[in-house]
């Protein structure tokens, strides 16, 4: 008859304090980072690290919360299937900075993005419970943020920062924010500073905040400037508006500021159907980064992913230390890139 071996149980506390010489006190002390309010002598500190290295010990993460409340581990939350499947993903640069950051400071990740639903949408709450709570605060992500699960959040007090602004209905959350509104404020001011005056804004219609940030950064400049905004009557496409692609070819429109790079590319071909050329006879920024394989090279506006992903660490941690702290957006400035697409208008259409 053979007999399975007993599987050797997990290091504990007691053992390392065994091994140490010390209070298992002391112990539990130097684990939860509290040697300075012990007066743990440092040659003791390291004594005990050695112990815990040697016999691979690793803390309990439930058990060090319910004693201090922290744990060390940051919840990464997404309400979509965002993480990368290549390089060139939109999150990429976010969940790079967020594990930068965080390993920087000592602190562990969970990833949560198991559904809730039938409808395979992916929820912080299964029945009325916040599956989040492992972790002592959380950095949310994604375009299909639910509101109603954000508002429920806030009012329960758990600490968690998403990466983008979100308004949330009867409640504020605390959001770090790529700078839309300043950076196409910016491009106008670029546009108006070549000699630009009447320019149109291209827009993909899409209802998010992040593309009303850029559309009031871009209305701000040109009322700022006195420009003249002769834009298309409906979002979508410049397809959509023929009669306006007409007007452009005709000189009512020197510059075009586009949301994105899907709808700059086919107004360029529209444009070349009608004998214009980019930049000599229209110029076109757009409002998103545009990574460094595409075929044109637009002047654009760059996020800065990897910046705003630390920073989401860091203003959740600072939560977490200091409770209380009133609800704000932290801005993270985009940067504007010069690339091809802009130039002064040509010579003889000004006003």
């Amino acid at each position: 008859m053979t007999t399975t071996p007993r599987r050797a149980r997990a290091p504990r506390q007691s053992d390392v304090a065994r091994l140490a010489g010390v209070s298992q006190s002391a112990v539990s002390r130097v684990i939860g980072g509290d040697t300075d309010a012990a007066r743990i002598p440092e040659a003791t500190v390291r004594r005990i690290q050695d112990a815990i290295k040697e016999l691979g010990y690793v803390p309990n993460p439930t058990a060090r919360k319910l004693r201090t409340g922290r744990n060390r581990l940051l919840g990464v939350h997404t309400f979509e299937a965002v993480f990368p499947r290549a390089r060139e993903d939109f999150y990429f640069e976010f969940l790079l900075g967020i594990e930068e950051r965080a390993e920087e400071i000592d602190h562990d990740l969970v990833l949560f993005t198991s559904t809730g639903g039938s409808d395979g949408r992916r929820r912080v709450y299964r029945d009325g419970v916040n599956r989040l709570n492992v972790a002592d605060g959380a950095v949310l992500l994604g375009v299909a943020a639910d509101r109603a699960e954000l508002a429920r959040l806030e009012a329960d007090g758990y600490p968690f920062v998403h990466i983008g602004r979100r308004e949330v209905p009867g409640t504020r959350i605390t959001c770090v924010v790529p700078d839309y509104e300043s950076a196409a404020a910016a491009i106008v001011d670029r546009l108006a500073d070549l000699g630009h005056e009447r320019i149109g804004y291209l827009s993909s219609g899409i209802d998010e905040e992040s593309y009303a940030d850029r559309r009031r950064g871009y209305e701000s400049a040109v009322a700022r400037r006195g420009l003249r905004d002769v834009s298309p009557a409906s979002p979508g496409s410049a397809d959509g508006d023929p009669a306006w692609l007409d007007a452009v070819a005709d000189g009512a429109v020197t510059a075009v500021v586009a949301d994105a790079e899907w709808l700059a590319s086919p107004l360029a071909e529209r444009l070349a159907e009608r004998g214009l050329i980019v930049p000599r006879d229209v110029s076109v920024a757009v409002l998103e980064g545009v990574g460094p394989d595409a075929p044109v090279r637009w002047d654009c506006l760059q996020i800065p992913r990897r910046e705003v992903g630390r920073l989401a660490i860091d203003t959740l941690v600072g939560m977490l230390d200091e409770a209380g702290q009133p609800v704000t957006d932290v801005l993270v400035p985009c940067v504007v890139v010069a690339g091809e697409t802009v130039a002064g208008p040509k010579k003889g259409s000004a006003e």
